[in-house]
């Protein structure tokens, strides 16, 4: 790899960082961000596993609704769901 190479590669990364969601415009000024790779390592300590799917718009509306009802966040209501619905 050329030296001009690694160069386009350090600015790529920069604008990067500048760019990514939760940058501040001034330093450290506004909340750290959580680490990517660190929420990863806190999920496989925990058990989860990503696991994405598509589902009908309707659907979503439903479980949205459910969740704020029940005060829950999706990742855990559609854990309860998916365990009722197999344990059945």
């Amino acid at each position: 790899m050329k030296k001009t190479d690694l160069a386009k590669n350090d600015a790529k990364k920069l604008m990067g960082k500048m760019v990514a969601p939760g940058a501040s415009a001034f330093g450290n000024a506004g909340a750290a961000a959580v680490d990517k790779r660190e929420q990863r390592k806190r999920d496989q300590a925990l058990g989860l596993v990503p696991f994405a799917v598509k589902l009908n718009n309707d659907l979503v509306k439903r479980l949205q609704a459910l969740a704020t009802e029940r005060g829950l966040d999706m990742n855990t209501l559609v854990a309860e769901v998916l365990a009722k619905g197999l344990d059945s």
